[in-house]
């Protein structure tokens, strides 16, 4: 991303200036204004709008990025960092203004991961859906993208970056400054030779194409180029037999390989006589390679690929803590933006904490605590708008119901009402069931998992009847508050609990089918008491010391309830816990503070990547076999132990950690981590590369021996060697062993390239 601009208005300039880049040129953006409103910002346009050159203070589409400041300079925003463009109704902060402006004219720009959304608003209504209609279209642009435009618009980026004084060519000396930018130490000589090499104009200066070549002559990857020319007869292409023995014996890709080389050639190779001829050249090979189809992550578990017909208990199911928090748990903002982000990152069951507010209309917020209110209403509109955009999987709300009958009664008609046909509110056939229905059964239906008055035998039974009496309706509620989930308090308010608890309405019990929520006293009680639609919670703490001294039959409980686990009540700064220790257990819904970046949410990420991003991950066989001997802390399984060999090759292109610091070079290592049951998690790493964050070469081979390969997760990192300090992160990916491809894989994303094999037989002496 292009940093700050050259040049910008006067301090005592008010206004704010715009780029984008020009791809549409459908129509000018417009000049804006900033306005300090409450606790946000506003973007507000100026009375007079004025329409110009770059010069003026008028909005353009250049470069990729959206270029911001007032008083003082502001970063870019790269178009790539842009999710969508929501109109204003959707924004809580446009709503909150609604008296000064028509919301029409606002417009909320979403960006990628856990950045905060920003909030415009146009001259006019039409203005503002032109604004709308030309990010979105950007947007689109940008993701449609295929490889060789995102190279041309990464190539654009550093051209206008380096092109100091913007006169559309660079000298050397702007070519050395650039270097540093690019994570590249090189000696002066050797630079300049280069330099004069690409100059084919001899004008001292490089200009466009001539930029271009000396861009290859900088990324030359003479280990591709090597692995090119060992399956190469004449080291200027592949045959097609040639590229079939690359890929069975490189890429491991056995019998398919045949029709698979076609199909590649098909899709990568740039020349058309190629493709006639089934041949591969060095650009087509390096397109394959950093191509989808290249990549580490076995394109074979990007769509769903597993069984989605299995009971509800038989997977894991991507979930999330106090979803409603944005930021920590005391004094954090509460938004409905943390239920759309979680529901559009594939997370399946999202908490709701429900307490009474004014006016009759329940409210969601950290109970007890500073963090802010918002009505439940919003937050249910919201998970019916966004329920189901990435998976049609199912969604389970965790309802925490601490509202009054009155109130509780709102809940189920907003419930209700505002869900509609979404809303599972009976039994799928009517008939009472013998297990818990699966995600196919279940695609685009909402579940309440909370407390009930009722068994489901009896709700079924007694559907249409009232209670027989006051006593026997008073007795049922009782029961339900005694089997009710404990809710967890902060330690500042363990001593505001209420003496008694308000008794359930009816008519949300009702809502309840099943995701019965009940209190878990020994898995002895749950096995002879409690039924398979019936669930526990569990702290990370009591599930810990469960799982150390009953793994197995923790396991074995897995198998036929469901368990969900959250994070300790001390997690004030909303950090969360290692989920690999309860996934190992079966542990289906292990909740995470989805706001908080960091190891934990990594891993939860890597493990639902796979199955199309469902939010669902069927569990190992061992792990839903009701007579599993399989213990997580004891796992005896070497019969299917694995070994792991992974040959650190090189990087490219790996990013600044100190952007503000031009002359600082990285001084780059890898890290490779496994993740699983006790025995199996480990690490290692490479030496580091000093001074080289352009085209580092490591070379080094890491190995590992994995005992139950099935719930291993590996992670790779890359950090930036310090001697002073911690190394500092520079980026990660995690996935699942079970979708790791093996062969020769760059990984374009991360900036490495590695080369994996897996096996039995193999030893790490």
């Amino acid at each position: 991303m292009p940093g700050r601009p050259e040049a910008g208005p006067s301090p005592a300039d008010t206004s704010k200036r715009i780029y984008f880049r020009d791809i549409t040129k459908a129509h000018d953006p417009h000049q804006l204004q900033l306005k300090k409103w409450g606790e946000g910002f506003l973007w507000l346009p100026p009375r007079h709008l004025e329409r110009g050159s770059p010069q003026t203070w008028n909005g353009r589409i250049e470069f990729g990025h959206i270029m911001l400041w007032c008083n003082c300079f502001y970063p870019a925003i790269s178009i790539s960092d842009v999710d969508t463009v929501r109109e204003g109704h959707e924004s809580e902060l446009l709503r909150n203004l609604a008296e000064e402006f028509p919301l029409e004219q606002g417009f909320t720009i979403v960006f990628h991961g856990r950045r905060s959304n920003l909030d415009l608003v146009a001259n006019s209504v039409e203005e503002a859906q032109i604004w709308m209609q030309g990010l979105q279209l950007l947007v689109d642009f940008v993701t449609s993208m295929d490889q060789q435009e995102r190279l041309d618009q990464w190539l654009s980026d550093w051209f206008q970056h380096g092109d100091k004084n913007q006169d559309g060519r660079m000298t050397f000396g702007e070519v050395q400054r650039l270097l540093h930018l690019m994570n590249v130490e090189m000696d002066q000589d050797h630079a300049f030779q280069l330099f004069q090499r690409a100059d084919a104009s001899q004008s001292g200066t490089l200009e466009g194409e001539e930029f271009v070549e000396f861009y290859k002559s900088l990324t030359q990857r003479p280990e591709v180029q090597e692995l090119f020319e060992k399956f190469s007869s004449d080291g200027q292409k592949l045959t097609l037999l040639e590229f079939v023995d690359f890929l069975q014996e490189e890429q491991k890709e056995g019998e398919r390989a045949s029709d698979l080389a076609l199909e590649l050639i098909d899709c990568y190779e740039p020349s058309d006589s190629g493709k006639l001829r089934h041949v591969l050249s060095m650009d087509g090979f390096l397109s394959y390679l950093y191509s989808k189809d290249g990549d580490i992550f076995n394109p074979t578990c990007l769509p769903i690929y597993q069984d989605m017909t299995q009971p509800l208990n038989q997977y894991y199911i991507s979930s999330s803590h106090n979803t409603y928090l944005v930021g920590d748990q005391l004094c954090g903002q509460s938004s409905v933006e943390g239920y759309i982000r979680a529901l559009k990152r594939g997370c399946r069951c999202v908490e709701v904490d429900i307490w009474d507010g004014p006016s009759g209309e329940p409210i969601v917020y950290h109970g007890h605590t500073l963090t802010s209110r918002i009505p439940f209403k919003d937050v249910v509109a919201a998970i019916g708008q966004y329920a189901f955009q990435t998976s049609d999987y199912p969604v389970i709300l965790s309802l925490e119901n601490h509202c009054s009958w009155e109130q509780q009664e709102i809940i189920a008609c907003h419930l209700t009402e505002i869900l509609g046909n979404q809303l599972l509110s009976t039994t799928l056939d009517g008939h009472l069931p013998t297990q818990l229905p699966s995600p196919e059964e279940l695609r685009r239906k909402i579940l309440v998992k909370g407390k009930k008055l009722k068994t489901l035998e009896e709700d079924l039974e007694e559907e249409e009847e009232e209670p027989e009496s006051e006593l026997e309706e008073a007795e049922l509620q009782l029961e339900a508050q005694m089997e009710s989930e404990p809710q967890e308090l902060s330690p500042r308010s363990k001593d505001k609990k209420k003496k008694s608890k308000p008794i359930l309405c009816p008519s949300l019990s009702a809502l309840v089918v099943y995701l019965k929520a009940v209190t878990f006293y020994s898995f002895t009680h749950s096995r002879e008491h409690y039924r398979f639609y019936e669930t526990s919670s569990f702290s990370e703490a009591k599930a810990k010391s469960l799982i150390k001294e009953a793994g197995n039959e923790f396991v074995l409980h897995n198998t036929w309830q469901l368990s969900r686990v959250y994070p300790s009540g001390l997690r004030t700064d909303s950090s969360n816990y290692n989920p690999q220790e309860f996934w190992n257990a079966g542990c289906q819904m292990v909740a995470l503070n989805m706001q908080t970046a960091g190891l934990e949410m990594d891993l939860c990420d890597g493990l639902f990547r796979q199955n199309a991003g469902s939010g669902y991950v069927l569990k190992p066989d061992f792990l839903r076999d009701a007579q599993s001997s399989f213990h997580p802390e004891r796992p005896i399984s070497p019969f299917k132990a694995r070994t792991l060999l992974i040959q650190v090759i090189s990087g490219q292109q790996l990013p600044k950690v100190d952007k503000t610091k031009e002359e600082s070079i990285v001084d780059p290592l890898v890290r490779v981590e496994i993740f699983g049951v006790r025995p199996d998690t480990s690490r290692q790493e490479t030496s580091y590369v000093e001074n080289n964050g352009f085209n580092p070469y490591w070379g080094q081979t890491l190995c590992f021996r994995v005992l139950v390969p099935e719930l291993a997760l590996l992670r790779f990192v890359v950090k930036d060697y310090d001697w002073k300090s911690r190394n500092d992160f520079i980026g990660q990916y995690t996935l699942p062993w079970n979708c790791m491809q093996q062969g020769s894989i760059p990984y374009p994303d991360l900036g490495l390239h590695f080369r994996t094999n897996s096996g039995s037989k193999a030893d790490c002496n």
